[in-house]
């Protein structure tokens, strides 16, 4: 009997986790401007890190958000909204992903990941369809607080590369909602309390400048920014970027490694770099987020 009844416990435990890892469209009619349903692609031929495959997802015209809970026991009420990279052409799902998520639900930290549009859009900026999807993703996380248990007040946004530079878009540019409203959702506040930054791109303009889509002030949330020395194609929008938040007074701390480069996840790549998610966590103690 006492068998039968862990054998319950266990499967009704397993339907939660998988219903709370389930896939939930950001915009249910439709997202804005979208015309044709794309076939979404995910490819695991490309390139490897760390010896393993990496998902590349494309071709994603319905963008979504899934949830991964802390556990219970282990729930700091922290919640981080995970935005992968891929130069805004494809997503890197699992090294940026759902890897990521995995591992912060085991520091007792929820994750949120965004399955936002690729590729480019003609004829807009690079970012704007993604934005609106991230926009919506913050909106939908914080009005369901109570329902998933988690602080509406320490919701923070994380990226990598294109998804990093995503991430501080959202960031400095939370005062306008880039979507029509769409239902009761949208009646939050869409700022980030803390924003997490690894390996940023497209973030740097020239002259020490940063790219004019960035509107950093003094209300800029919190920041922290993982950069390595020899990751030479977007080093400076880590510096430019750090630089601008510096001017703004906004609490922003810099890890500058000497080598790991480029599109590493939270992989074990043999570059001391690859502790970031240690760093990223005392950070989140110092700002307060993590009590």
């Amino acid at each position: 009997m006492r068998h039968k009844l862990l054998f319950i416990f266990f499967i009704i435990t397993t339907m939660s986790l998988i219903s709370q890892e389930k896939p939930i469209l950001l915009f249910p009619e439709g997202a804005p401007g979208e015309k044709v349903k794309m076939k979404q692609v995910d490819d695991l031929t490309g390139n490897k890190v760390a010896g393993c495959p990496v998902m590349r997802t494309g071709s994603v015209s319905e963008p979504t958000l899934t949830f991964y809970p802390a556990p219970a026991d282990n729930n700091s009420g922290v919640t981080i909204i995970v935005n992968p990279g891929g130069g805004y052409n494809i997503l890197a799902y699992n090294l940026e992903g759902t890897e990521i998520c995995k591992r912060f639900n085991n520091y007792g930290v929820n994750c949120v990941l965004v399955k936002y549009r690729v590729p480019r859009r003609e004829g807009i900026e690079k970012h704007e369809a993604p934005l609106q999807d991230v926009q919506r993703a913050i909106a939908y996380t914080r009005s369901h607080a109570k329902e998933w248990n988690i602080d509406p007040d320490r919701i923070g946004v994380l990226g990598f590369s294109a998804g990093a530079h995503l991430s501080a878009v959202a960031s400095t540019n939370y005062m306008n909602r880039t979507y029509p409203r769409i239902d009761s959702n949208d009646d939050v506040s869409l700022r980030p309390d803390f924003t997490v930054l690894i390996y940023p791109a497209y973030l740097s303009a020239d002259n020490f400048s940063i790219s004019p889509e960035l509107k950093v002030d003094e209300n800029t949330p919190p920041t922290i920014i993982i950069q390595t020395q020899d990751d030479y194609s977007f080093i400076d929008s880590s510096l430019f970027y750090y630089y601008a938040l510096k001017e703004a007074e906004v609490p922003v701390t810099m890890h500058l490694y000497p080598s790991g480069g480029h599109g590493y996840g939270a992989r074990n790549t043999g570059h001391t770099v690859n502790e970031w998610p240690h760093r990223v966590l005392a950070w989140l103690r110092d700002i307060k987020m993590i009590k």
